[in-house]
């Protein structure tokens, strides 16, 4: 189901994080979109955004994003939401990664909306 309001991005990728489907997840991102993978590291392109998330979906158990604010422009919004994993590393540890993330999405042809920047580090 494509998101057909700024803030169902960030639902929809909750729930494919917690699907562990990597292909809905990136189905997320406009082609040539930016994903911030640490603070200070951005990627550009879906097949570096691919790459980065594929390890975190790798140890993600489960995923829970909650939108704060967002702001509306012309064809443009700006998602903030806070975000927590909780997940297990390949040796087993267990894992948290918690953060508040600023995302940009652009409204598509077709009504949907997609990311364009995507910086879960917004805080950082």
């Amino acid at each position: 189901m494509p998101a057909r309001e700024p803030h169902e991005v960030s639902h929809l990728a909750s729930e494919a994080f917690n699907a562990g489907n990597l292909d809905a997840l990136a189905s997320l991102y406009e082609p040539e979109a930016t994903l911030v993978v640490q603070p200070g590291q951005p990627v550009t392109g879906i097949q570096a955004i691919r790459e980065a998330l594929r390890e975190f979906v790798a140890i993600t158990k489960a995923f829970d994003v909650s939108v704060k604010t967002v702001v509306h422009g012309p064809g443009v919004a700006l998602v903030l939401n806070d975000w927590v994993i909780h997940g297990a590393a390949p040796d087993g540890s267990p894992v948290e990664m918690r953060g508040s993330a600023a995302d940009v999405v652009r409204q598509q042809p077709d009504g949907t909306w997609l990311l364009v920047i995507d910086n879960p580090w917004s805080a950082a």
